[in-house]
């Protein structure tokens, strides 16, 4: 009966061996999943590629789009500048149009005060 004991605790009991059950694939099916994986991977890949060609079509589009905008651009501000210089010239002249005007306003009445002075006395 002793030798049964022994074998049972052997097997089962606190000195037992530890061991894990791992189930193993059969080698065709780990196959299977690494070609699966390298097709996955090229596909992946195919469709960056190809995909890329539309994405520097567009990159090139985009570029050409910045460009005229940013002559567009160009052309605006070079007008703006020209309408400043014209609005500070206009300014320039107004003001000295009316200083002359105000000078020959002063000069009218001075002559009218000059002309009244002369008929008062008669």
């Amino acid at each position: 009966m002793k030798p049964v004991r022994r074998r049972i605790r052997r097997h089962f009991g606190l000195t037992a061996k530890q061991v894990a059950v791992r189930s193993k694939r059969p080698w065709y099916f780990q196959w299977g999943i690494a070609a699966l994986y390298v097709v996955l991977g090229y596909g992946v890949a195919y469709w960056q590629f190809a995909g890329a060609e539309d994405v520097h079509q567009k990159l090139r589009q985009t570029a050409l789009e910045n460009q005229s905008l940013h002559t567009k651009i160009i052309q605006v501000e070079r007008q703006l500048q020209i309408e400043q210089a014209a609005q500070t010239s206009l300014t320039q002249e107004l003001n000295k149009v009316q200083d002359e005007n105000m000078h020959i306003k002063q000069d009218l009445v001075f002559y009218k005060n000059m002309t009244n002075a002369k008929r008062l006395p008669k």
